[in-house]
């Protein structure tokens, strides 16, 4: 099967007058369907900038990026809208969620940007918030959720669209401990049904829960270990990039 994310020696700089920061050298990625992943490195390391190129949000400078065996530099802006809107989901750390909409409406805007009917986006919506345990609380404002309660919200938006790609930056950042286990699970059990999730964190208990970790370092791979300590197939990939294997 070929994998939902290719990226081939992609670079990426960022120019602010005559200054030039290079936030990601060269990186070679791939991630097959169904797979979960975790993107660690500390501050600065690249692994943002990396979620960015991953979700569209952001362009390579160089090299080149397919999803879906499709090569996004042949992308327009307005496409580039509608592909995120069919194939990748967003979590973030801050929620995102709109303050005066309830639950419900919440879930609701991906699908109001799609242009489905207001009685498909309500029984989708619905049905997203039964599957992270919410569908009790579709009427509930945001200031009426605890964290945790919100940042499933957040996570129903992100796949009622029914997404490839599911992306989560830095997701339970804002949670405590107890919320951060239910949000993780719920993660793992939407890895379990098929979809692919890429995680980025700084902390290597969130990591854990994914079964390959790739960790970056002044933007670059440095290290890519399946779960159980087996970087073999990780290795064989970095060597293929750059020309060793």
């Amino acid at each position: 099967m070929p994998p939902l994310i290719q990226l081939e020696r992609v670079s990426k700089i960022y120019r602010t007058g005559a200054v030039e920061v290079q936030a990601l050298r060269e990186v070679c990625f791939s991630v097959e369907p169904g797979t979960m992943v975790a993107i660690m490195g500390a501050s600065g390391s690249g692994k943002s900038t990396m979620l960015n190129l991953l979700g569209t949000l952001d362009r390579p400078t160089s090299g080149r990026y397919f999803l879906d065996g499709e090569p996004i530099e042949r992308f327009d802006e307005e496409q580039l809208a509608l592909l995120r809107n069919r194939k990748i989901g967003f979590v973030f750390q801050s929620f995102n969620l709109l303050a005066r909409d309830t639950a419900l409406e919440n879930v609701e805007l991906p699908m109001v940007y799609a242009g489905q009917s207001p009685a498909i986006r309500r029984q989708k919506a619905c049905l997203a918030l039964e599957r992270v345990g919410l569908g009790a609380r579709i009427d509930h404002l945001p200031n009426q959720l605890s964290g945790g309660q919100q940042q499933r919200v957040s996570i129903a938006r992100a796949i009622v669209n029914d997404p490839l790609l599911l992306l989560a930056d830095e997701p339970t950042g804002a949670l405590d401990s107890a919320m951060t286990k239910q949000v993780m699970e719920l993660f793992c059990e939407l890895h379990r049904s098929g979809m692919t999730v890429v995680l980025v964190t700084h902390d290597s208990a969130i990591a854990s829960y994914a079964e390959r970790v790739v960790t970056f370092q002044d933007g670059a791979i440095v290290s890519d270990t399946v779960r159980g300590g087996n970087a073999q197939a990780g290795s064989h990939r970095l060597a293929q990039c750059r020309g060793l294997a």
